[in-house]
């Protein structure tokens, strides 16, 4: 069975319920999902995964949450070459760097060696109604498609 590291940072809870809706989503697609805040997880652990997506909020005018700032400092030195991997995020659009913890987190995976296998998800809140929930469920679909593919 394939197994997938999904990592999330969520202050208010918005991007908790994007991952929940992601995690439920690929569990139907018979992947095991190991689903972890992304406060003090251990970056090395990664490795042991055949995917990765990380979820992030974005604080303030695009910058990344205090609490994962040294998990991303982090993660460019670990050896994700060719590791499946995706981000999501939920922001506020009153600001101009929308989910900007999207492009930064894919970024750092890019330097990481992960493949970036679907196009970042991001969110205005929580996925409030059928669309936004519709648009999480799809996200992991295409992640799914794209980790099979390349397992």
């Amino acid at each position: 069975m394939m197994r997938i590291c999904l990592l999330y940072a969520s202050m208010s809870g918005n991007t908790e319920d994007m991952a929940i809706i992601i995690k439920k989503e690929l569990e139907k697609e018979e992947i095991e999902v190991v689903m972890e805040e992304m406060d003090g997880y251990e970056v090395e652990k990664l490795t042991e995964f055949n995917g990765l997506i990380l979820g992030s909020y974005t604080w303030g005018d695009g910058d990344l949450p205090y609490e994962v700032e040294e998990f991303e400092e982090e993660l460019v030195n670990v050896n994700l070459t060719r590791i499946p991997a995706a981000v999501f995020g939920s922001g506020d659009r009153i600001y101009p760097s929308y989910c900007e913890a999207v492009a930064i987190f894919e970024e750092t995976l890019k330097k990481a060696g992960a493949i970036l296998v679907c196009n970042g998800l991001k969110n205005e809140f929580e996925p409030k109604n059928e669309a936004e929930k519709e648009a999480c469920r799809h996200f992991a679909q295409q992640f799914s498609i794209a980790l099979k593919e390349r397992v």
